[in-house]
């Protein structure tokens, strides 16, 4: 089966799902990255706005710039909590609009693997970039399986389910992200994996926050007839690790890569 597109247009289900996976996995990449404070930032694909607003939280910059290329995330994102101060646009990670030495430091969270483009984002990332700045990202490790969709898609596949391989899996190891970095002209490369431990409440908050619409999971879930699904979540409430009391936890793991800009 070829592998689905993902579409993140819808910005409340983007952000049950993966919001409090991604305020938990952001400090440690910002702690890693460890740079100056009063810099110029370019936050690439900013969703909902949370790593932009952990910008303003943790490393004190003297500006941010927060782009995607959904009008739904950039609308969702003008409303939180760095709508003030923060500058949020619609744009193309692949063409930015902006001058050459535009900014101290460009990163990205959990973008970079999905960019049809990945090179020509990454060599646009470097040229909006000024010397001695730092290119960073980070995605979930799809190829492991560790992202925090893994249990379900385990479960999933376990079940008898056709699960396709997730959009952007092939740049998800640090491997390939490294490769990707270094063909898009960077040569002083870092990187690093993060680990991060996160529960629902129970199984019906696990449920409703794995499917998301956007979902190619739950595209495949929804196709199935209404047996079929009833069978299938039993299957997945079975298999996902769930302790006395009903709480689902596990462990996600966001491989991040950083570059600076020598020249």
């Amino acid at each position: 089966m070829a592998t689905p597109a993902v579409q993140f247009g819808d910005a409340d289900a983007y952000e049950r799902f993966m919001g409090r996976w991604s305020r938990a996995v952001v400090p440690l990449f910002l702690q890693w990255l460890n740079v100056p404070r009063r810099a110029r930032w370019l936050d690439i694909g900013c969703g909902t706005g949370i790593l932009t607003e952990a910008l303003f939280d943790l490393c004190d910059p003297a500006s941010v710039t927060a782009i995607d290329a959904s009008a739904a995330q950039i609308a969702a994102a003008s409303c939180g909590r760095a709508a003030q101060r923060a500058r949020f646009q619609e744009a193309d990670a692949m063409d930015l609009p902006f001058p050459d030495r535009s900014f101290d430091n460009v990163v990205s969270a959990l973008v970079i693997n999905f960019i049809p483009d990945t090179s020509r984002a990454l060599k646009e990332m470097r040229r909006v970039t000024v010397q001695g700045g730092w290119v960073a990202g980070y995605v979930w490790d799809f190829e492991k399986e560790l992202s925090p969709s893994g249990p379900l898609r385990q479960a999933m596949q376990a079940f008898g389910a056709d699960v396709p391989a997730l959009p952007g899996t092939v740049h998800s190891t640090l491997p390939a992200l490294e490769a990707l970095f270094r063909q898009s002209g960077f040569s002083a490369i870092d990187s690093r994996t993060m680990d991060v431990t996160l529960a629902y409440s129970d199984f019906a908050d696990f449920w409703k926050a794995q499917t998301p619409g956007y979902s190619p999971t739950t595209k495949i879930i929804n196709a199935l007839t209404d047996g079929e699904r009833r069978r299938l979540m039993r299957a997945v409430q079975e298999a996902v690790p769930t302790a006395p009391n009903g709480r689902i936890e596990y462990t996600a793991r966001a491989n991040a890569v950083k570059a600076a800009v020598t020249a």
